[in-house]
């Protein structure tokens, strides 16, 4: 996930003045059911952010967790999404509220200097060697997950209901959620009232969390263009039809997409993230691959993007007699908008603010990031994903926006045991509202 950190950071700015005592030793107030459990889960967070796996391959993290369930009298069943784990506690009658975390990590190289810091290779979807790191806070999503299970298993006289528990795999690549929804998991397991799941953000004070009622992240497409062209000696380019001057007139026209054919007031972003192309200095090649990645919060304005991008390689190839490029939309790997149930999110926001203090709570920004959380809306289920700040206070005062690392950086660490602390208070007290007995 990425974000719109100017916007949060103005916001945290307006925030520290009306609360300057943010950044001082005062935090929101943790039951002593989770302060009970922060010293084993710390443990098993370091244990966790060690041995990372990447998207699909997180048999061992799987295995671990459905241990873990089972261990808490939980009925558990695994491989579902080929390596999904789910995690069903029953206590009588009442709502049926899932919780979901994800698992897998990104191929980034550690470096944090953390003494628990991840030394893990694995191979990537191209059979490549790449480090191995928990860059966008999984590890501390499961870690609160865990926290969850055990006050919920432990404490079973002040809630009602079935308590639904989630591993996903493959957030990163958009794919995970799909993949346990069509393996049956709204079929053969409770379907549930209610969806929750936290995320953690890279540029809010630890003890904080932040909340988007309605649109919380963005639509996500990924799409490859072959520029095709004729291949021929750099010295007689006339004798040939360069597809490396036409991708890079293809790159430059696409910016116009949204600066000139979007509503400004409509969020979209057209990025190309890769281009591959040309083997030797002197040599003309005959293709050019381009990968884009593009964002949208409008339906409307989604489509706009995608018939654009195709028209503009189309138009640029005429342009320039070159063949016809392939342009290809990768419908499998599209990640739908994510939109909080606006009166679920209220509801538990009310929760928030009074058992944590409204000082810790605040509303945050829609942001361009994607997040496959938002499948779990489907048939109807109210979702809400809230997010968990990270960076140490006083680091946050020092060093707002654009000096922090952000989500996927090789920097990233999460402040502990506040992080974790936090996350696991502000769930316990989402589930009890929902499940009351």
């Amino acid at each position: 996930m990425g974000g719109n950190y100017i916007s949060q950071t103005l916001l945290w700015t307006l925030i520290g003045l009306c609360y300057p005592y943010l950044g001082s030793a005062q935090e929101a107030p943790i039951s002593d059911a989770v302060k009970k459990e922060i010293p084993g889960i710390v443990k098993i967070y370091q244990e966790l952010h060690a041995n990372p796996e990447l998207s699909f391959q997180e048999y061992r993290t799987a295995a671990f967790l459905a241990k873990e369930l089972r261990a808490l009298k939980f009925e558990v069943r695994e491989k579902i999404g080929r390596t999904g784990v789910v995690g069903v506690l029953k206590n009588g009658d009442g709502p049926k509220v899932l919780v979901r975390t994800d698992m897998d990590a990104l191929p980034v190289l550690e470096n944090t200097g953390l003494a628990f810091a991840s030394k893990m290779v694995a191979k990537n979807e191209k059979g490549q060697d790449t480090g191995v790191m928990h860059a966008c806070g999984h590890d501390v999503h499961m870690t609160a997950w865990l926290g969850i299970a055990r006050i919920f298993s432990a404490n079973r006289t002040n809630w009602k209901g079935t308590l639904i528990l989630i591993a996903q795999p493959a957030e990163e690549i958009g794919l995970g959620a799909k993949a346990m929804l069509e393996d049956g998991l709204y079929k053969d397991f409770p379907k549930p009232d209610f969806a929750l799941a936290l995320h953690c953000d890279a540029f809010r004070p630890t003890g904080t969390i932040g909340v988007c009622e309605g649109v919380a992240c963005a639509n996500v497409d990924s799409v490859d263009i072959v520029v095709k062209g004729r291949g021929g000696h750099g010295a007689s380019p006339h004798n040939a039809v360069d597809p490396i001057v036409l991708a890079a007139r293809i790159i430059l026209d696409l910016q116009t997409l949204v600066s000139r054919e979007i509503n400004p007031l409509d969020p979209a972003v057209v990025t190309v993230g890769s281009i591959q192309g040309g083997t030797k200095h002197n040599i003309i090649p005959a293709e050019v691959r381009l990968q884009i990645t593009v964002r949208s919060m409008k339906d409307s304005v989604r489509k706009h993007l995608l018939e654009g991008i195709a028209r503009i390689a189309r138009t640029a190839a005429e342009g320039a007699r070159a063949p016809a490029p392939t342009v290809l939309v990768r419908q499998e790997e599209f990640t739908p908008m994510l939109s909080n149930n606006v009166p679920l999110t209220q509801r538990l926001r009310k929760v928030w603010e009074s058992k944590l203090g409204r000082e810790f709570v605040s509303a945050r920004e829609p942001v361009m990031g994607g997040e496959d959380f938002s499948r779990y809306a489907q048939g109807g289920v109210p979702v809400c994903m809230f997010f968990l700040g990270t960076v140490p206070k006083e680091k946050w005062a020092k060093q707002q926006g654009m000096s922090l690392p952000s989500l996927h950086s090789e920097f990233f660490y999460p402040a502990m045991p506040t992080t974790v602390e936090t996350g696991v208070e502000a769930m316990r007290l989402a589930v009890l509202e929902l499940m009351q007995p």
